[in-house]
């Protein structure tokens, strides 16, 4: 009929004047989508649902240790690199930094006494400093995370660590002039084998026109913990 015709038309038109307005509304670029709407095809992978949580404690255990012991070699033979910076722990700066501690107090009781340091300035030494150097990378620019300097900073103790070492088996012989050279060729080789390596690794996160201010408070760092091993002696 031709009622129902002009209703018809009349209401298609209406609908077409309400809804001509939404083809000009566009998702903006710059909204972040999150999510993924991809199914993947094909049958899963078993190794995915492998989880380590389910491995023993043993393989735990010694997985970690493979791992602390790679960056043992990568400070050792140090090279601009991102080993340390990828898998970063702070297993080995602890382990170092307790064997250093407990090797500069002597494992006497009255350590205070003869003015060599007790282990929790040691502890608070090495922390604080390394917290310090990285809150200055951190300020100045730097790129890498605030845990991923400490471990760096941690691991490159190593060399120190050795150098404590050496410096105990030497002064089980008595104190002589040889003995104070012997001790000072292989603390001053540990402190620039450690300032080295930590800059080699360190050298890429930061600001080219900044480097000397990054450099600068790892050399005294070192330089405090070398000076601490070269003027430790025995209590007699």
């Amino acid at each position: 009929r031709p009622v129902d015709h002009i209703f018809r038309i009349t209401g298609i038109d209406e609908c077409e004047r309400h809804f001509a307005g939404l083809s000009d509304i566009s998702i903006s670029e710059d909204i972040p989508v999150e999510g993924d709407i991809s199914v993947p095809v094909g049958s899963q992978n078993p190794d995915d649902d492998f989880s380590t949580l389910d491995e023993p404690v043993k393989d735990t255990i010694l997985r970690d240790l493979r791992a602390v012991g790679q960056k043992f070699v990568h400070v050792l033979y140090p090279k601009k690199s991102s080993a340390l910076l990828k898998d970063w722990d702070l297993w080995g700066p602890l382990l170092l930094c307790v064997t250093l501690a407990l090797m500069l107090q002597g494992g006497s009781a009255d350590s205070g006494e003869d003015g060599r340091p007790q282990f929790a300035e040691v502890f608070v030494i090495i922390w604080f400093g390394s917290v310090i150097i990285t809150l200055n990378s951190k300020l100045l620019g730097g790129t890498i995370s605030f845990f991923q300097s400490l471990c760096v900073l941690g691991y490159c103790i190593l060399p120190l660590t050795v150098a404590m070492i050496v410096c105990r088996i030497v002064l089980l012989g008595a104190l002589s002039s040889v003995s104070f050279v012997v001790r000072l060729i292989v603390v001053t080789a540990s402190f620039c084998w450690s300032t080295f390596a930590s800059t080699a690794f360190l050298a890429d996160s930061q600001p080219a026109n900044r480097k000397a201010l990054v450099v600068y408070p790892v050399f005294l760092f070192y330089f405090v913990i070398s000076w601490m091993i070269l003027t430790f002696l025995p209590s007699p």
